[in-house]
C-alpha cells in the first residue's frame, strides 16, 4: 500500500490520484477526514483500488508512530511513502509565537524522519521500498527573511534523503527529495501570501500533477534529488555554480514577492 500524508489537497492529493492510477491501494492521512472520505471515494470508484483513512494531526509529539500502529491494526502495511505533509508559518521568527514554530518542526522534520524509520525496516525485510520526502527548491537556496525555519527544513529533508539513500540501496529501497518550486496549491492561502505570488508570471508556476508524476519517476529510477521543472533546474544549478554572497543578494531582493511581510 501507499501512504500519503497531507492527502487532503494539493501536492499530496495529486500523488493519491497518480498512486492510485498505478493500481497502488492507499492510506490517506490529513487532519481533515471530510476531505479524505471524498478524496477515497472517487479514487475508490475511478480506480477500484482500496482505501484506508487515518486522520492525524503531525504537529503532536508521536503522532507519526500512532499513525503507523494504527495503520497496522487495520492490516495495512506501507510499499510507499509520499511524506508530503507540510505548510509555511507566515509573519517573522520574531513576532511568532514558539509553540508555532514547534508544531511547524513537528510536522515538517520529526514526522517525517519518525514515519520514515517505522516503515524502512519492513521494506528492508521485503526487499522493495519507495520513499518521496516532499522538498522544496527553498532547501537547495539562500534562507530569505520570513517563513525562517522553512528553507532549512527542507535543507533537511535532502539531507536526510540522500543519507537514508545511500543507507538502503543495497535492500531494493529507492528514496527521493523532491524540489519543486512554485506550485499551484493552497498552500500560499493559508500562509496569508495568495495576492503577492499571484503577481509572479505564470511560467515560474507547475501544476501540482506534473510534480507528482515526475517526482515519482525519479525515485522509480532511484534519483536521490529531484528538481521539477526546467526553470527550477536552472535556478538550482545556477545557485550551486554562483558565488553564495550573490545567490543570497538575488534572494534578498525577490523575497518580498512571495512572503507576508
Amino acid at each position: 500500500m501507499a501512504l500519503v500524508t497531507g492527502a487532503s489537497a494539493g501536492i499530496g492529493r495529486a500523488f493519491a490520484e497518480l498512486l492510485a492510477s498505478r493500481g497502488y491501494d492507499l492510506i490517506l492521512t490529513a487532519r481533515r477526514r471530510d476531505r479524505l472520505e471524498q478524496l477515497a471515494r472517487e479514487l475508490e470508484s475511478a480506480h477500484h483500488v482500496r482505501t484506508l483513512i487515518v486522520t492525524s494531526n503531525l504537529a503532536e509529539p508521536g503522532a507519526g508512530t500512532r499513525l503507523l500502529d494504527e495503520i497496522g491494526r487495520a492490516g495495512g502495511r506501507v510499499d510507499v511513502l509520499i511524506n508530503n505533509a507540510g505548510y509555511g508559518v507566515p509573519g517573522s521568527y520574531a513576532t511568532t509565537t514558539w509553540a508555532q514554530q514547534r508544531d511547524f518542526l513537528e510536522v515538517l522534520v520529526v514526522a517525517v524522519a519518525e514515519i520514515a524509520h517505522g516503515v524502512v525496516p519492513g521494506m528492508i525485510e521485503r526487499k522493495w521500498g519507495r520513499i518521496i520526502n516532499v522538498a522544496s527548491l527553498a532547501g537547495l537556496l539562500p534562507g530569505v527573511a520570513g517563513h525562517t525555519l522553512y528553507a532549512a527544513s527542507k535543507a533537511f529533508l535532502i539531507a536526510f534523503s540522500e543519507s537514508l539513500a545511500l543507507e538502503t540501496a543495497g535492500h531494493g529501497i529507492n528514496v527521493s527529495a523532491s524540489c519543486p518550486g512554485f506550485t499551484l496549491s493552497e498552500f500560499h492561502d493559508v500562509t496569508g501570501t495568495r495576492d503577492k505570488v499571484s503577481e509572479m508570471p505564470a511560467f515560474m508556476w507547475s501544476r501540482a500533477d506534473f510534480v507528482a508524476l515526475r517526482s515519482y519517476e525519479a525515485v522509480m529510477a532511484g534519483v536521490p534529488v529531484y528538481v521539477p521543472g526546467r526553470l527550477n533546474a536552472s535556478l538550482a544549478s545556477l545557485s550551486r555554480l554562483l558565488p553564495r554572497r550573490v545567490v543570497r543578494a538575488a534572494m534578498k531582493r525577490t523575497a518580498g514577492s512571495y512572503r507576508k511581510t
